[in-house]
């Protein structure tokens, strides 16, 4: 005897669900498809350049895309990338877990609402506009400021001398606080739908134990919340590493290697890629970018895969 209609349905599954199951599915391998086919098209377009490259690519600070004579590293380029971006997570990470805490925590449901609209909106300008405001407004306000950092802390090494002069301010101390406020809605909206998770039975026990505010932020909004903010701040670390436009506008170039100072100048290996591009007229010499731009893509997938590690076995999360 047949199987009634309903359930001949609830066995297969309905059409629709088959449907969007298999879009679901189909653009899941697309987008590992996609990613594959990059790296694959990076690593082909490198390894010509890298074969008839004199210096050591990985360990040399060098960099001469000159076809003729290819002696290029990319040691320099990425320590600028890593260090501008890591003090701006500095930064952005206390600045974004206030603001995911004021507007979870202590702002009226009224006010939250608009005000995480507004930070939100941050993530809508576009990167020449900080760059713009970074060289134009930022740097000469922040002139006299780092001006007193290198002449009164210059003893200790990231407010020594850079390679170029803070007076004028196209350093990676300004780079740095604009890359923080490019990451403020990316760090703020991921914590901030992390803490708006802490289990409700949680925080009215720790009220119900005579916990104050901050003491019930402290003890269950926090421990609940740690795993997806720091998530979120490694999310916002990929997303400086790869910033192009803003530090294209405010890095000063200069011949002198990166010396640990935030008085620095100099090229990220984006930003480096983005300065060259009328010399991609040569194979070769675009080769050498696209070498530097597979370590670029090598190292944004690993924070952005070590972001996803942090809430793996966190069902809390899912």
């Amino acid at each position: 005897m047949p199987s009634p209609p309903s359930q001949s349905a609830a066995k297969h599954g309905r059409l629709g669900d088959r449907v969007f199951a298999g879009f679901a599915t189909g653009a899941g391998v697309f987008m590992v498809v996609l990613i594959a086919a990059i790296g694959i098209f990076l690593l082909i377009q490198a390894i010509p350049p890298l074969a008839d490259n004199k210096a050591s690519f990985l360990f040399s600070r060098t960099w001469n895309a000159d076809p003729a004579d290819l002696n290029f590293g990319v040691l320099d380029l990425l320590l600028v990338t890593v260090f501008s971006s890591v003090f701006a997570l500095v930064i952005a990470m206390p600045v974004s877990l206030g603001i995911a805490l004021f507007l979870t925590q202590y702002a009226p449901r009224r006010a939250a609402r608009p005000l995480a609209y507004l930070v939100d909106l941050l993530a809508a300008v576009p990167s020449i506009i900080y760059g713009l405001w970074g060289l134009e407004v930022l740097a000469p306000a922040l002139s006299g400021f780092s001006v007193w950092l290198n002449e009164n802390l210059g003893w200790i090494p990231i407010f020594a001398d850079g390679n170029v002069s803070a007076q004028i301010g196209q350093t990676i101390f300004v780079a740095g606080i604009v890359l923080a406020v490019m990451l403020l809605p990316i760090i703020t909206a991921v914590s901030r739908e992390v803490f708006d998770r802490t289990p409700t039975p949680h925080l009215e026990g720790a009220i119900a134990l005579g916990a104050t505010k901050w003491e019930v932020i402290r003890t269950t909004v926090l421990p609940f919340g740690r795993p997806g903010y720091i998530s979120a701040s490694m999310l916002g670390l990929g997303r400086a590493l790869g910033e192009t436009i803003a530090l294209l506008i405010i890095l000063s170039t200069t011949t002198q290697f990166f010396g640990w100072s935030l008085f620095d100048g100099g090229d990220t290996i984006a930003s480096k890629i983005a300065r060259a591009s009328a010399e991609f007229n040569d194979p070769k010499a675009a080769g050498a970018y696209v070498a530097a731009g597979l370590v670029l893509f090598a190292l944004t997938f690993v924070v952005n895969a070590a972001a996803r590690a942090i809430v793996a076995g966190h069902k809390e999360y899912e």
